[in-house]
């Protein structure tokens, strides 16, 4: 289904309850980052004599952290750990060095972050990308926005789809995880905030397509950023 299509498959009803916080992913929902992405992987795999893959599939590629991205773009003859760890850390390299070229907030992205700010609603980031990367992305990006909590993959937790990434940053917050609204926009987010019970809102801007997002859980799919305002109460002055 092409992206122009996917404009009319929104369904926004209206929450039961205001919300307290938000939580985002982070590549694919407030960034615009594939390019750099893509880019950074092929130029890992081109230094190791490895077939390139096209920019769109990286789409399907991402989502489960970087090693798994390596895992997935290698060919299966050369998926050893040996060989999955020496172009994951010169893809890391690389990317820590390009990953700005082309990385901006999705359209719409900034106004619906002023809006949640203006509600007082507390932005927080839960990310499968290496934590010191999601912290940087979101700390030069983002800067405008004051994220409460910024959470990327570290080997001491488990990554998404595991929730506990939600409970820590609910904790840290003094909040319920049923509390939040959770956007993301691959399965992955999905069953991460199913399981943590967040209300799951699904975005079809980014990687993946409406279908998978309803099959693993999306209880709001939203076309745009600002059309996720729909779903909150009126504000009261």
């Amino acid at each position: 289904m092409g992206r122009v299509e996917r404009q009319g498959l929104i369904s926004v009803p209206p929450l039961n309850s205001a919300p307290k916080a938000v939580c985002f992913d982070l590549d694919g929902t407030l960034l615009d980052s594939l390019d750099d992405l893509a880019d950074s992987m092929n130029a890992a795999l081109r230094e190791f004599g490895h077939p390139e893959h096209p920019t769109n599939a990286y789409r399907y590629f991402l989502g489960d952290g970087a090693r798994v991205l390596v895992t997935r773009t290698l060919p299966e003859a050369h998926r050893n750990p040996e060989t999955v760890e020496t172009v994951f850390q010169c893809y890391q390299a690389i990317y820590r060095k390009s990953w700005h070229n082309k990385t901006r907030p999705y359209s719409g992205i900034p106004e619906l972050l002023d809006a949640l700010q203006a509600r007082d609603l507390p932005l927080t980031v839960l990310s499968n990308k290496p934590h010191a990367s999601t912290v940087v992305c979101v700390e030069e990006i983002l800067k405008d926005w004051g994220f409460k909590v910024i959470l990327g993959q570290r080997d001491s937790v488990p990554h998404k789809p595991d929730p506990a990434g939600v409970f820590e940053i609910a904790e840290k917050l003094q909040l319920a995880p049923g509390d939040f609204l959770y956007l993301g926009d691959t399965a992955i987010d999905m069953q991460t905030a199913t399981a943590a019970g967040c209300v799951t809102v699904g975005v079809l801007w980014g990687f993946r397509e409406a279908d998978e997002l309803r099959e693993h859980g999306a209880q709001h799919l939203i076309a745009t950023p600002l059309d996720l305002l729909k779903l909150l109460p009126p504000v009261r002055g």
